[in-house]
C-alpha cells in the first residue's frame, strides 16, 4: 500500500510543479507519471535495503531515460521531461536542514546534513548524465524531415 500512496503523491507533486512551471499541456500527464515512477523507484530501493546515493542515482537514471524516450515519441524537447522526472528527487529537505543546523550553530550537524544533500544532487546529475548516454547510445537520431 505505500507504494501506491508513493506513486500517488509523487506524480500529483509533479503535476503540480507541471502547472507552477508552465510546461505544455500535453507533457503534463506522461511528466507527471515519469515523476512518480523515478520518486517511487528511488524509495522501492531504500526499502530494499539500497544505500541513499545509489537509490538515487537508479531513480534519476531511470527518470532520464523515461524521459528521453517520452520526449522522442511526443516530439517535444527533453528538458520537458527531464525537469520534471526528477523535481520529486530534488533533496531540498536536506538542504533546508542544513541550513537550520547552521543557523543553530550547529555545525557538525549542520555539515552533515549538507554534504548528504550535496551527494544526492550529484547523484541525481549523474543518473541524469549516464541515462542521456545511455539513451543515446541504443537510440539512433532520427532522420529530419524538411
Amino acid at each position: 500500500m505505500d507504494f501506491i500512496v508513493t506513486l500517488i503523491t509523487s506524480f500529483l507533486g509533479t503535476l503540480g510543479f507541471a502547472l507552477l512551471l508552465h510546461a505544455p499541456k500535453k507533457a503534463w500527464l506522461p511528466a507527471s507519471i515519469i515523476g512518480g515512477i523515478s520518486y517511487t523507484l528511488y524509495i522501492v530501493l531504500l526499502q530494499a535495503g539500497w544505500h541513499q546515493a545509489a537509490a538515487m542515482f537508479a531513480g534519476a537514471l531511470a527518470g532520464s531515460v523515461l524521459a528521453q524516450v517520452c520526449a522522442r515519441r511526443m516530439r517535444m524537447i527533453a528538458t520537458i521531461f527531464i525537469t520534471l522526472s526528477i523535481v520529486s528527487l530534488v533533496p531540498g529537505l536536506g538542504l533546508y536542514r542544513c541550513m537550520e543546523f547552521l543557523g543553530a550553530g550547529k555545525n557538525a550537524a549542520g555539515l552533515q546534513a549538507g554534504v548528504s544533500a550535496m551527494i544526492d544532487i550529484m547523484m541525481i546529475a549523474l543518473g541524469l548524465a549516464v541515462g542521456n548516454f545511455v539513451f543515446r547510445m541504443f537510440c539512433r537520431p532520427q532522420a529530419v524531415k524538411g
